[in-house]
C-alpha cells in the first residue's frame, strides 16, 4: 500500500515516517515539507535516512493513503483534492474533531475552510468508534490531551458511577507544542519549571467535553488546565470526579468495583492497559500505549483517575497508523508493536 505524508518536517510527520518505515504493509513512497522542499529527508532528520526519499512540494505519484500533518485549516484545504479522488486518509489536525463547527470557529478562530468533508469525517479514538472509523475515509485524529482525559473518563461516565462536574490537570512534555520556536519553549524557559498555560480556556478542552458528553449521555461540566513540563514526551493526565452515592453505599469495596469496570472496559483493547499502580510517562515512551490507572479517594468519595501517553504516538502517529490500519483492513497492531524505551 502506498502511503504519502503531507508535512513530514513536523514531529508528528517525522513521527510517521518512523513508524510507516517499519510497516509490514506501508509502502512510504512520497512526503511534503513546506520548509524542507528539496531536501533529502536525512538531511532534516537524519535518523530517516534510509527511508530515502526527497521532501516535495506536492504529494506525487499514484496513493491509497495519505497522512497530513499540517496546522489547523491548512490541514483541511490540503485535504480536499486528497478526499474527492478517493484516498482514504487520517487528519493529524483539529479541522475534523469538532461536530459543531461554530464551536470550531469559536475555538480556532477561522471559519471552517471544508465544512462539506466535515460531515463525513469520523472521530479517530479506536477504543470507541472502531466501527465507524472502518466505514470512514477520513478520520480526525484526536488530540493528545483529549487522548488520554478521555480514555481515562469514559469508563466511569459510560457506567454512570461520577458526577459530570470534571476536574483534569493534565501535563505535557515540550514536544506537544511542535518545532515552531516559541520564548515559552526555548530550553531556558523550561528547564526546570512548570508551568500552567492556556487559563482561559485551551483548545482542547471543547475536544474533551464533545467526547465525554457523548460518554456521558448529558453535558459534563468541565475544568481542564494544562501544564507545561520539562521533558520532551509524555502526557500525564490526573482526572477528578465525585462518585455517585448510590454507587459508594452499594460497593463494600468501591476502589476494586471500579477497577472491574475499567478491567471490563478495556479487556479486549491492546493498546490500553489497566494498571494497578500508577503510571509514569516514561513507560510509555515511544509505544503506543495509554496506561490507566483508577483510584479512589475514599475520605471524599471521589474518583482520581491517572492516564499516560506518548504525545507523540499514541497522541499523535501512532494512534493515526492505528486508525488507518482499521479503514485499510490491516491488523491494528502492525508496525506498532514497539515497547515503550525504558528507563
Amino acid at each position: 500500500m502506498k502511503v504519502g505524508i503531507i508535512n513530514v518536517t513536523g514531529y508528528a510527520g517525522a513521527e510517521l515516517a518512523r513508524i510507516l518505515s517499519r510497516h509490514p504493509e506501508v509502502d512510504l513512497s512520497s512526503v511534503t515539507g513546506r520548509s524542507g522542499a528539496g531536501k533529502r529527508l536525512g538531511e532534516v532528520f537524519p535518523h530517516l535516512e534510509e527511508i530515502g526519499l526527497t521532501i516535495e512540494p506536492e504529494l506525487s505519484g499514484s496513493l491509497d493513503f495519505v497522512f497530513s500533518a499540517l496546522p489547523h485549516a491548512a490541514s483541511a484545504e490540503a485535504l480536499v483534492d486528497v478526499v474527492e479522488s478517493g484516498i482514504k486518509t487520517v487528519d493529524i489536525s483539529a479541522d475534523f474533531r469538532l461536530r459543531d463547527l461554530d464551536v470550531y470557529t469559536e475555538w480556532y478562530e477561522v471559519e471552517h475552510p471544508c465544512p462539506q468533508l466535515a460531515e463525513d469525517s469520523v472521530y479517530g479514538l479506536p477504543e470507541i468508534y472502531r466501527d465507524a472509523i472502518s466505514q470512514s475515509k477520513i478520520v480526525a485524529n484526536p488530540g493528545c490531551y483529549p487522548t488520554a482525559s478521555i480514555l481515562g473518563l469514559a469508563p466511569a461516565l459510560k457506567a454512570g458511577i461520577i458526577d459530570k462536574d470534571i476536574i483534569i490537570d493534565a501535563k505535557s512534555g515540550v514536544s506537544g507544542a511542535g518545532r515552531g520556536l516559541s520564548l515559552k519553549t526555548h530550553y531556558s524557559e523550561v528547564n526546570e519549571s512548570v508551568s500552567a498555560y492556556g487559563l482561559d480556556g485551551h483548545r482542547h478542552m471543547p475536544e474533551i467535553a464533545q467526547e465525554l458528553t457523548l460518554a456521558a449521555g448529558e453535558e459534563v461540566s468541565l475544568t481542564f488546565v494544562p501544564h507545561l513540563i520539562p521533558m520532551t514526551r509524555g502526557i500525564l493526565a490526573t482526572s477528578y470526579a465525585s462518585i455517585k452515592q448510590d454507587f459508594l453505599s452499594s460497593n463494600e469495596k468501591v476502589t476494586e468495583g471500579v477497577m472491574e469496570i475499567y478491567s471490563d472496559a478495556y479487556q479486549d483493547e491492546e493498546f490500553v492497559k489497566v494498571t494497578t499502580s500508577a503510571p509514569m510517562t516514561k513507560q510509555t515512551l515511544g509505544g503506543n500505549d495509554c496506561l490507566v490507572h483508577p483510584t479512589v479517594d475514599k475520605r471524599n468519595g471521589r474518583l482520581v483517575m491517572i492516564s499516560c501517553i506518548d504525545n507523540l504516538v499514541k497522541g499523535a502517529a501512532g494512534q493515526a497508523v492505528q486508525n488507518m490500519n482499521i479503514m485499510c483492513g490491516i491488523q491494528e497492531n502492525a508496525g506498532l508493536h514497539q515497547l515503550a524505551l525504558y528507563p
